[in-house]
């Protein structure tokens, strides 16, 4: 069965990247704050800054999403920080700066990027050690089973979860699914695709009285559909308006 996760984890829907809109970019502090002043929980992605800062980004190239252009790792935190987010004031932002505009006001799931032959040690360290002094409801998750696999050896107080998917084409598809890399990760969740929560390994842990998390739910059918197999959901645009 494992160990009991802590309540708040499925007591609010999260904020896919934050509440982001139009001039809100994804994972910014502005769609935080939004997040935070509809009661929505948080969730966010990591990459790491070539001098090691946990950075609150979802892609490994910063063309998609910045005025910048190369590799995210390639950059340190305070040339990051210096670009604008998508033609807007925003910027990227340090995990440390975002946990300090957070103040605890509503639970968060961090979400580390990952590959099959990424450093997961370097990212979990430095995003364990900021939880450790933050003050507020937080979890990490990943696709890669090493990054709940390390944090249960070295910070096993903190919540820790699986990403999975069987739609997605990135590294860890089928991995949730494997009864091996489950016993290496020890999750405490599961945050499952939303085109994958019927299968019956979803329902098999969910009846097994586990917290089951599903993303990202994007419109209202997506949300009906999925909220009778989850116990809660990552959501965004449509489903949360």
């Amino acid at each position: 069965m494992g160990r009991t996760p802590p309540d708040w984890l499925t007591r609010t829907t999260y904020a896919h990247r934050g509440l982001h809109a139009p001039g809100v970019p994804e994972n910014s502090l502005a769609a935080a704050l939004a997040a935070i002043e509809r009661g929505f929980g948080i969730e966010c992605d990591i990459q790491r800054s070539r001098d090691d800062h946990p950075m609150v980004f979802h892609d490994w190239e910063l063309d998609r999403l910045t005025n910048g252009t190369g590799e995210t790792e390639d950059y340190l935190a305070d040339e990051l920080e210096g670009l604008s987010l998508v033609g807007t004031s925003e910027t990227p932002s340090r995990l440390q700066r975002f946990l300090e505009a957070l103040e605890g006001r509503v639970p968060l799931l961090i979400e580390i990027k990952s590959q099959p032959d990424y450093d997961v040690e370097g990212t979990a360290l430095s995003v364990a050690q900021l939880l450790e002094r933050y003050n507020g409801p937080a979890a990490v998750m990943s696709f890669d089973p090493r990054v709940p696999q390390w944090l249960a050896k070295s910070f096993p107080e903190i919540c820790r979860g699986l990403v999975g998917t069987d739609s997605l084409m990135n590294g860890f598809e089928h991995v949730w699914r494997d009864p091996d890399s489950l016993d290496l990760a020890q999750p405490d969740f599961l945050a499952i695709d939303r085109r994958d929560i019927d299968r019956p390994e979803a329902s098999e842990w969910r009846a097994a009285s586990r917290p089951l998390l599903s993303w990202t739910i994007r419109t209202k059918q997506d949300w009906k559909a999925a909220s009778v197999l989850a116990d809660t959901l990552i959501a965004e645009g449509e489903a949360l308006a």
